[in-house]
């Protein structure tokens, strides 16, 4: 199967109410909903984007899942796996911990928001023998990185009395995730997006930028966070644990003036040898478009050894990346060349000033057969 995430959900809703009576509640404000949305205008054609609609008071709960859906099945109904919380995911990162537990890694995509994981109740295996899924039955947790390199992972449980002092039961929790995370004072991150697990078991998550930092803390040292950082930690019982250690990778602004330079790292993957790959969007510095870019995580000096494996064009942002299983053919794609815009490229069609970027998946692989990257 493979899971599926959702992101800036919140655009696509907006209220409709002629005299302006609609206001946010501190749920919507809290994920971000307003009046206009991201103006895609939806709600003036199909009511349950309406946030002022009262029969559809609750619909943009339904939105800020993980959704699980089997390729293999064309009969199997998709699931929401509502346990893993309700947020921003960039993404949902699964790997297998102590005892056969499933752990899933999540970032939610926004400036100040938190690092989450989920670990399963029991083996993954012997969960699916029950009929139960190992994504339903577990304990969600949220990130909080001490300024001594230390960590702890705090339950998102309405057995903890402060959150049994705010929400009614669990179910309310897990459909206000982020209101729960602030309530245990995780902390806030400079864009959480990617997680990729390293053979050793460090975990690397991206913090893309956060030009809206005003004071740093320890995981998040720049203010403001104009390119971006790479943070890395390494949880206590293979993943299951609740407390880590935890340091910074790469700072992007070192790489500035270099061979190596890039800015607002965003995806990333962690090959079965070690290997670091770093995908791009944003601005990037040194007048570079987006990228990939390649480094060993055993390396003492990130910030000096990465390798440019592949570049984008103008306005583009490189993401998604897999490999065939024997590593010698890689899939990446550029998403929105030109930001749409045929002005700047009409990629990959040749340059005619007229016809629309599209959206590409590229094939690699080495000259000589080899594994890319190495």
């Amino acid at each position: 199967t493979y899971l599926t995430c959702e992101e800036n959900f919140n655009g696509y809703f907006g209220a409709t109410d002629n005299n302006n009576t609609w206001v946010p509640t501190p749920g919507q404000e809290r994920y971000g909903f307003s009046r206009t949305g991201f103006n895609y205008g939806w709600e003036k054609f199909d009511s349950r984007f309406d946030l002022s609609n009262p029969e559809y008071a609750n619909e943009e709960n339904r939105f800020g899942w993980v959704v699980e859906i089997d390729p293999m099945d064309p009969t199997q109904t998709p699931v929401k796996r509502t346990a893993l919380g309700r947020i921003k995911h960039e993404g949902a990162t699964i790997t297998v911990g102590q005892g056969g537990r499933i752990v899933c890694y999540m970032g939610d995509d926004q400036r100040f928001d938190y690092i989450y994981k989920f670990v399963s109740d029991d083996n993954w295996r012997a969960m699916l023998r029950q009929g139960k899924s190992p994504l339903d039955h577990g304990k969600l947790y949220v990130a909080r990185f001490n300024d001594d390199g230390t960590g702890d992972w705090l339950e998102l449980t309405i057995d903890n009395p402060i959150l049994a002092a705010n929400f009614a039961d669990q179910a309310e929790v897990l459909v206000y995730t982020r209101m729960a995370a602030d309530l245990l004072e995780a902390t806030p991150m400079d864009r959480p997006e990617w997680i990729s697990v390293a053979p050793n078991r460090d975990v690397y998550c991206t913090l893309t930028n956060n030009s809206r930092r005003n004071e740093p803390n320890a995981a998040n040292p720049l203010a403001p966070n104009a390119d971006g950082h790479i943070i890395r930690w390494h949880d206590s019982h293979r993943h299951v644990g609740t407390s880590f250690k935890w340091d910074i990778f790469v700072f992007a602004k070192d790489t500035h003036g270099t061979e190596q330079s890039f800015s607002d790292p965003d995806g990333i993957w962690i090959d079965p040898d070690g290997r670091l790959f770093v995908e791009t969007d944003g601005g990037q510095k040194d007048g570079l478009n987006n990228q990939c870019l390649v480094v060993d995580t055993r390396s003492d000096n990130p910030a000096g050894e990465m390798k440019r494996l592949f570049t984008g064009v103008t306005g583009d942002e490189i993401t998604g990346l897999t490999t065939t299983p024997d590593r010698r053919t890689l899939f990446i794609n550029t998403q929105h060349p030109g930001n749409g815009d045929p002005s700047l490229t009409n990629f990959p069609a040749p340059e005619d000033g007229v016809t629309i970027p599209r959206d590409c998946t590229f094939v690699i692989t080495r000259k000589n057969g080899g594994i890319v990257g190495s």
